[in-house]
Parts: C-alpha cells; structure tokens; sequence
C-alpha cells in the first residue's frame, strides 16, 4: 500500500521559513516524479513545485520563484519543499503527491499518489 506522509507545518510568522517533508512508502520513490501543491480555505488546489525522478529538473509556480526550494533525498524516500520568506497568503494546506511515471508534471491529474496534508498557517 502506498503512502505518503507530509510532515513540518505549523504556524510560522510573515518572514519565516520551514522545510516541509514527504516520506513515501509502498512505492520506490526513486523511480517517480513527485510534487507539491497546496490549497487555500475556499480556493481550487494550486501547483506549487515538482522534481523528476533523478533530481535533474524541478519547475516551480511563477509566484513562488526564489522563495520555494524543492528537493529529494532518494535513499530516504523523501521529498522536501523548503519555504522562505513566507506570506500570509502561503497560508494553505500542502499535499505531496507522487506519480507513476519518472517524469516532471504540474497538473494534478498527472499524479497518482497523494498524502492526507499538512497544514501551514503565517500570521502577519
């Protein structure tokens, strides 16, 4: 059974970081693209970063440029997305999704995995 487990939200202040994490089970994560998009109270889900099998692409959300970092660590089945400079407007719940294919995909209905979200939450 695959799962992946989103980790490292909590309540940050405009101007801070976190690193959130994606730890992938029942799948060799190695071998698929995965991502990360978010959703707003009310708002449709929104991409926001995704990375190729090998770490040799990432593409990110032209508003998120520069402040979100993505990143994989394959020998843990882990996926990272490092958030700086955070924003009241980053407020949302963050999922991380994983495909069956190797590749870099930016719309949701390219991914077949996705975990249950963790919550980030910037007070101004």
């Amino acid at each position: 059974q695959v799962q992946l487990l989103e980790s490292g939200g909590g309540l940050v202040q405009a101007g801070g970081s976190l690193r959130l994490s994606c730890a992938a089970s029942g799948l060799t994560a190695s071998r698929v693209g995965m991502g990360w998009f978010r959703q707003a109270l009310g708002k449709e889900r929104e991409f926001v970063a995704a990375i190729n099998w090998n770490d040799t692409r990432r593409t990110y959300a032209d508003s998120l440029k520069g402040r979100f970092t993505i990143s994989r660590d394959n020998a843990k089945n882990t996926m990272y997305l490092q958030m700086m400079s955070l924003k009241p407007e980053d407020t949302a719940v963050y999922y991380c999704a994983a495909a069956y294919s190797s590749g870099i995909y930016r719309f949701s209905n390219s991914y077949n995995y996705w975990g249950q979200g963790t919550q980030v939450t910037v007070s101004s």
